[in-house]
């Protein structure tokens, strides 16, 4: 239910010209939610006019939209308004009078992700904010020179700005299309009147040195989360491109997924660089995440997370071809205590590694928030056998089953013993495998995702489970087959 404060902005936004000559009599404390009113409901016209003459020395997205971070909120960020408030940093103030100049010294954009949104034509995705930060910082310092150079053909003394240089706090996606346009923005704001600042850089299949010149280019203080993608760079690129990183003195967060890392045969050179890249990783003082999706790191993980200054909170080992003595490794480690977020997903954890597997969670359990364990090949007596263990993780929020060959029974008892599990929020399990129509066995990943399912039959299985739910008063918890509408959480969101 909206506030009266919120119920009065957003009337008095919707005469859009009539709300832009009164801002200056009204008092600087209905700003923010005037900002709120114009922003939700797309009144750009207003948008610019708070902007141009914000009596606040930051405007944060984070503080004033905190809805928009939450989970199940109906709206997303409309294009038109993120566009206002970026290209009303090139306008000059609407109102010039001591009683209302313009204090904005930070404009923060950071926080709104792309997630569930990428369809939708009236957001704008993380690239095109991205690009558009960028050439508004570019338009800004091409208007700053020109007004020098007028100045200079008038003979007249050059006039200091008028208001001093904004800070613009964003988040960056940035690929070969964007590139250039981010680097010459980035190469500009250090003397420019909009000075673009980066919290969290995900970088998409860029080479190693063009990853260098734009970690060169960062801020050394504001940077949170470096994010690598599909970049193919192997162990020589991140030999090239990691050590620029040690600079980054507030660095959280490290994801080099799918970086073509494979360690099992490695030659005397490729052994080299390894190590090199050990090292690299553990000049990273404050690093609290580390995601090695694809990696292939069997038998070497020990070497990779013992370099490290300090315990991870994050780790994501996706499809890392891990052996049980990585598993025993973990558990030993002075990371398994302080884990909040675990990705063990694409890993065997049937068999051998499933002794291992469960003292990780009991090691873990204290502090342990999320755990990933898709496709493990986990059947009903592995899970069974893991229960004490689960249970003993009393602070999860989430779980993910997906893609493990378990039969409704398997399910249904997990569900039955997750009573325990007072916090969790968010279960992923798979489809039970007696709810295929003639699956192989022993079912493999591609089977279970690709099998033909009795759609009867599972509808009577999802009854039972909500029935399940009812029976334990858990009405909050949601269990979903749906791997695809539902993120694990992210490591930012737990802390």
């Amino acid at each position: 239910m909206q506030s009266l404060l919120s119920l009065c902005a957003a009337q008095v936004t919707r005469q859009q010209r009539l709300a832009c000559r009164a801002l200056g009599s009204l008092p600087r404390e209905l700003y923010p939610a005037l900002f709120r009113a114009a922003f939700m409901e797309g009144r750009t016209l207003v948008l610019q006019a708070l902007v141009q003459t914000w009596p606040f020395p930051c405007l944060s997205f984070r503080q004033l939209l905190p809805q928009l971070q939450r989970m199940g909120w109906p709206e997303r960020p409309r294009k038109e308004s993120v566009q206002a408030v970026i290209l009303a940093l090139l306008a000059a103030p609407r109102r010039k009078s001591s009683s209302r100049r313009p204090q904005l010294r930070v404009l923060d954009m950071t926080g709104f992700l792309d997630a569930s949104c990428g369809q939708d034509p009236t957001t704008m995705s993380m690239w095109a904010r991205s690009v558009t930060v960028a050439r508004t910082c570019l338009s800004a310092q091409t208007q700053a020179r020109a007004a020098q150079r007028l100045a200079k053909r008038r003979k007249l003394e050059p006039q200091a700005p008028a208001t001093s240089p904004v800070e613009v706090h964003t988040d960056l996606l940035v690929n070969r299309t964007s590139y250039n346009v981010l680097k010459e923005a980035l190469q500009t704001s250090t003397y420019g009147p909009l000075r673009l600042r980066c919290r969290d850089l995900w970088a998409e299949e860029l080479s190693g040195p063009s990853t260098v010149t734009l970690l060169e280019l960062l801020d050394p203080v504001c940077l949170r989360q470096v994010d690598l993608r599909f970049n193919n760079l192997g162990l020589s690129g991140l030999c090239t491109v990691v050590p620029h990183m040690a600079k980054f003195t507030h660095l959280l967060s490290l994801k080099l997924q799918y970086s073509n890392v494979d360690v099992r045969r490695l030659t005397a050179e490729t052994e080299g660089s390894f190590q090199r890249f050990v090292s690299a990783i553990g000049q990273l003082r404050c690093l609290k995440e580390l995601n090695m999706g694809s990696s292939r790191l069997s038998g070497r993980l020990h070497q990779l997370l013992s370099s490290l200054q300090g315990p991870l909170e994050s780790l994501e080992l996706p499809f890392c071809a891990l052996l049980p003595g990585d598993l025993s490794y973990l558990a030993q480690s002075i990371h398994a205590a302080h884990l909040k977020k675990l990705d063990l997903s694409g890993n065997k954890l049937s068999g051998d590694p499933l002794g291992p597997f469960q003292r990780l969670l009991k090691e873990a359990s204290a502090s342990l928030l999320c755990l990933d364990v898709t496709e493990c090949q986990l059947m009903d007596v592995h899970l069974i056998s893991t229960l004490p263990s689960l249970c003993c993780c009393t602070h999860l929020r989430y779980l993910g089953l997906y893609g493990n060959p378990l039969a409704s029974a398997g399910v249904k008892t997990l569900l039955e013993h997750s009573k325990v599990l007072s916090e969790l929020q968010l279960v992923v399990h798979p489809v039970p495998v007696d709810c295929y129509k003639d699956l192989p066995w022993p079912p493999s990943s591609a089977s279970l995702l690709e099998g033909a399912v009795d759609e009867e039959k599972l509808a009577s299985v999802q009854a039972e489970l909500r029935q399940s739910l009812q029976a334990i008063q858990r009405h909050n918890v949601l269990w979903t087959m749906d791997i695809y509408g539902h993120n694990s959480l992210d490591y930012f969101s737990l802390l």
